[in-house]
């Protein structure tokens, strides 16, 4: 999202800043975020996603916004950057939000790149590149390495065209759901998992979200905890045992901390699903990490409120 695009945020935020009267808990379960490093590299300057590796120790996957090439850029857990990834076959044309799952090779991790940005939407189709996890050493910067080639998936929504900045793929089973905003309520789509599919996927409409403008967001390594925020809020859910994971919607969302930040739009899981990482667009953006310190899994799990999709 774009500084231009700023003035779209006023009337879903007034949703977001409520996060649903009455069905909200807080919790102090994650500790205040801690400046972990600053991402001090001419090459990012709108960092818009984020995601932990799953099978680098201590590397972070981050791309920019509109307007900069289709590049993923690795860091460590300082900031620090490591090299740069040009993404063979993938067009950046307006990358949101990268998520990390399995993929047609079972023992292989994959990152999913979300090219789903649509500040118009006008957008008959939105792509997800889905590329092989490189291997990265957090202690060796290692340059530039190019990676792919991608495979696009192409998606297609059901009530028209939309704008989303937010990706998330199960780990369990590689569905892939995307959060648009700009309404009332922010709507969540499925694509089932698409191992190799012939040509455009149309998405599910599965769920809502009590709440209007979602720029990020991302699922614990383990499947069981989602966590989505806007520039000023977050909020994580539970995932009841053995339901697809949009079924973490319907129950109690809690409130999560962020720090204040220029225009705040990633968040991302650590590797262990025990804390979360955030950065902001702008330049020299810092890298805020809120570690767990205890679970409010039994409490949500004991208190869900049903947020059910008024148009299904």
């Amino acid at each position: 999202m774009r500084q231009s695009t700023i003035f779209h945020l006023a009337l879903p935020l007034c949703a977001f800043a409520g996060l649903s009267c009455g069905t909200l808990a807080w919790s102090d379960e994650f500790a205040p975020g801690t400046k972990v490093g600053v991402v001090r590299s001419p090459l990012v300057r709108e960092a818009s996603g984020i995601v932990a590796s799953r099978k680098n120790a201590d590397v972070l996957w981050i791309h920019n916004d509109s307007g900069y090439p289709a590049h993923l850029y690795a860091l460590d857990t300082q900031g620090n950057l490591l090299g740069t990834c040009p993404v063979v076959g993938a067009r950046a044309r307006d990358w949101e939000d990268i998520a990390i799952g399995p993929g047609p090779d079972p023992n292989q991790q994959y990152l999913y790149i979300g090219d789903i940005g649509d500040n118009e939407s006008k957008y008959p189709s939105v792509w997800v590149y889905r590329v092989p996890e490189p291997d990265v050493d957090a202690t060796n910067p290692f340059g530039q390495m190019r990676i792919g080639p991608a495979e696009p998936l192409e998606l297609t929504y059901p009530d028209g065209p939309r704008d989303a900045e937010t990706l998330l793929v199960d780990p369990l089973n590689g569905d892939i759901y995307i959060i648009a905003k700009r309404s009332f309520f922010c709507r969540v789509y499925r694509a089932r998992f698409p191992d190799r599919p012939d040509g455009p996927v149309v998405l599910e409409r599965v769920a809502v979200l009590p709440w209007g403008f979602a720029t990020g967001g991302d699922v614990s390594p383990d499947g069981r905890r989602v966590i989505v925020r806007s520039p000023f809020n977050a909020a994580l859910w539970i995932r009841p045992d053995g339901e697809p994971l949009w079924k973490a919607f319907e129950g109690r969302q809690i409130g999560i901390p962020l720090r204040m930040e220029p225009q705040g739009e990633a968040i991302g899981f650590d590797s262990r699903g025990e804390g979360y990482f955030t950065i902001s667009e702008g330049v020299d953006p810092p890298l805020y990490y809120f570690a767990l310190v205890s679970r409010a899994d039994e409490e949500l799990s004991d208190n869900s409120t049903s947020h059910a999709d008024p148009a299904r």
